[in-house]
């Protein structure tokens, strides 16, 4: 079973960024590192801002894109501070890039290929067919992908939509369908929706086990809770940020299992490069042989991706991406004039895409087998990280920068998915928690005043990384150090401004935050509903046991059915040892009790937070057997806190 995400999905969080806590400026030694690495960095290329404004054909007049409730799902003017020259306060090679993602509007790629840019984390293209649109990747939300099609109306005429196409399994590629078809047309058939093999299961997977530790690490990882500014969340990288609105789903009609497969959508041929673990479990490419434009899906980006996401998830096949691209480059390089993708802007001529996919794989393929290199002459992936970069040649390349993801911690993954978190030095074998660790250092340092001190020594000489480690000692050692909380926020600050890295700069930045006054607290989040439909039944049983608590249910034994009529199912579940263990039943198991109740009715119960007992003492569900059981089963279940703490460990 894949890890994923329970209580809301990561790119669902629907909330709204807290008043700024005030940070520190950017320290003379910050203002100048920044001034140092502009000098490096071939500021002169424009060729970036020329595609990313190529086409350009206007905007949304309201910059204000709503929901139903009439807060704001996006705002368009949010980044428009990105127009003035870098400050102090901004690494200047990632004010660049938040400068080109900050880019909104509709943009002709080509005669019949539309984007439209900037509406959300990612893009959303429009393929003009014989008698409507062909839509690929519908964003995140509803709201943001309907916003995008009332634009396309406006600017080039109303015309239907007359298919979809996912290119992959995350949310920001089909959460806003519901924005742009009606399901009674999908289920009639008149408009197919187009993904790759092993979609439903790989959302459904993804969106599931680990949810709740995902989601609180995601607030670090996009900045969500930071607000737009120079010294708070400035982009995410591969686009500026979630939209906050409503994530929906409907299942694909067709799918794509083999590269070769081609279709013919509303009159335009399509040919598909199917990329299984690559970017995403289920992904592929799209290839337009008349037009001549290739779409590389997220496959190919402009920055390094990330092989393991710091929200946490499976790590990726830096391999297989690199053999995909290679792929892409063998069938597609010579015969496409332009390549686009989901997140960023296009790439036009020939010659262009061509050296963008040989590069780009190069970098992948570098990553991958330098880092295997150097861990077969026995370095550990620490180690590996601090050493390993991308030779000038590919370095040079903007889209090879670590906007996204990075060099360093792209090699660790790499090492972790062919050797694990196990360095091989018996001393690591049971490291202590961090708040023991805190503990000891700090004495065996002296003392909290003296690790304070030797911190801001470091801090003093620009050591921020070494300083941030001597404080996170402290902090942990003591979560009531209101001086050594105040002092690693201000290094986190200095870090977090220096930093390419956009996901770095929101993970420090959002950390000082927290230093500074806590976590911040979040409005209640609800599954989507979509999201939840997709679950197969076996799934709910797998989400319910990673919640038992084996403390609280000791040595109990418990067996207990679940019958969904309505999907004419039923579940044995069975307590024991701690574990709790489903498996389909055909009945006669002798149970100690018997839930009977339509499946759509119990996913509302167990992810809507909606009582059962209503419905039970109406007759609506049936509870046979020992009634007992049925609370008993409840009592030992855990419910997740979704503020738990990160930078600190309260003592």
């Amino acid at each position: 079973m894949r890890k994923g995400m329970f209580a809301v999905s990561v790119l669902a969080l629907i909330l709204a960024a807290g008043a700024a806590r005030a940070g520190e400026p950017a320290t003379p030694t910050t203002a100048e590192r920044q001034k140092a690495f502009a000098q490096t960095l071939p500021l002169n290329d424009r060729q970036d801002f020329e595609f990313a404004d190529k086409g350009f054909l206007g905007t949304r007049a309201d910059p204000i894109i709503r929901r139903a409730d009439g807060q704001a799902a996006w705002n368009l003017a949010a980044y428009d501070f990105l127009k003035a020259e870098p400050p102090a306060t901004v690494n200047p090679s990632l004010w660049r890039q938040a400068q080109l993602l900050s880019k909104h509007g509709l943009y002709q790629v080509s005669d019949r290929v539309y984007q439209v840019r900037g509406f959300d984390i990612s893009n959303i293209t429009f393929v003009r067919g014989d008698t409507g649109w062909i839509v690929i990747d519908p964003l995140t939300m509803q709201e943001t992908a309907r916003a995008a099609l009332e634009l396309v109306n406006e600017k080039l005429g109303k015309l239907p939509v007359t298919a979809v196409v996912y290119t992959h399994s995350h949310s920001d590629h089909f959460g806003g369908v519901r924005g742009v078809v009606d399901e009674a047309d999908v289920k009639s058939g008149k408009v197919p929706i187009v993904a790759p093999k092993g979609f439903m299961e790989e959302v459904a997977a993804e969106n599931i086990l680990a949810g709740n530790a995902m989601s609180r690490r995601a607030q670090y990882q996009f900045g969500v809770m930071l607000p737009p500014g120079v010294e708070g969340q400035i982009t995410a990288g591969i686009g500026q940020n979630i939209a906050r609105g409503s994530i929906t789903l409907i299942p694909p009609t067709v799918i794509i299992d083999h590269t070769g497969q081609e279709l013919t959508l509303d009159g335009v041929k399509v040919r598909f490069q199917y990329t299984p673990s690559t970017e995403a479990p289920a992904e592929m490419n799209l290839y337009f042989p008349d037009l001549r434009i290739l779409d590389m899906a997220e496959n190919a980006n402009v920055s390094m991706h990330n092989i393991l996401t710091p929200r946490g998830a499976l790590v990726r096949d830096a391999k297989a991406w690199a053999d995909g691209l290679t792929e892409a480059l063998r069938l597609f390089g010579d015969n496409s004039d332009i390549m686009i993708t989901s997140h960023g802007w296009p790439r036009f001529g020939g010659a262009v895409v061509k050296d963008f996919l040989a590069d780009h794989r190069d970098a992948y393929k570098y990553l991958h087998d330098q880092t295997v290199r150097m861990m077969n002459r026995g370095m550990t992936g620490d180690e590996i990280a601090a050493k390993i970069q991308l030779p000038p040649a590919l370095a040079r390349n903007w889209f090879n920068r670590g906007y996204y993801g990075s060099m360093s911690f792209n090699s660790r993954a790499v090492y972790q998915r062919y050797m694990g978190w196990y360095d091989a030095n018996p001393a690591h074998l049971i490291p202590a928690p961090p708040a023991d660790s805190g503990k000891r250092y700090v004495a065996a340092m002296g003392g909290a005043a003296k690790v304070k001190a030797l911190a801001g020594e470091a801090a003093a000489k620009g050591d921020y990384g070494w300083a941030a480690s001597l404080l996170n000692h402290a902090v942990m050692a003591d979560d009531g150090d209101k001086e050594a909380k105040r002092l690693l926020a201000g290094v986190y600050d200095q870090l977090g401004y220096q930093t390419e890295n956009a996901l770095w700069r929101n993970m420090y930045l959002t950390a000082a935050d927290e230093l500074r006054g806590g976590v911040r607290k979040l409005p209640p989040s609800m599954t989507p509903l979509d999201m939840i439909a997709a679950l197969e039944s076996q799934m709910i049983f797998d989400v319910l046991a990673i919640r038992l608590n084996a403390e609280k249910a000791g040595d109990a034994r418990l067996r207990m059915v679940f019958a969904f009529p309505d999907r004419n199912e039923r579940f044995l579940i069975e307590v024991r040892n701690g574990v709790l263990v489903a498996q389909p039943s055909k009945g006669g198991e002798g149970a100690d009790a018997t839930l009977t109740v339509d499946r759509a009715v119990f996913l509302e119960s167990l992810f809507g937070g909606t009582s059962l007992l209503p419905k039970i003492l109406k007759g609506e569900v049936k509870l046979e057997g020992d009634r007992a059981a049925m609370s008993r089963l409840a009592g030992w279940f855990d419910t997740f806190p979704s503020d738990f703490p990160i930078v600190t460990r309260p003592n």
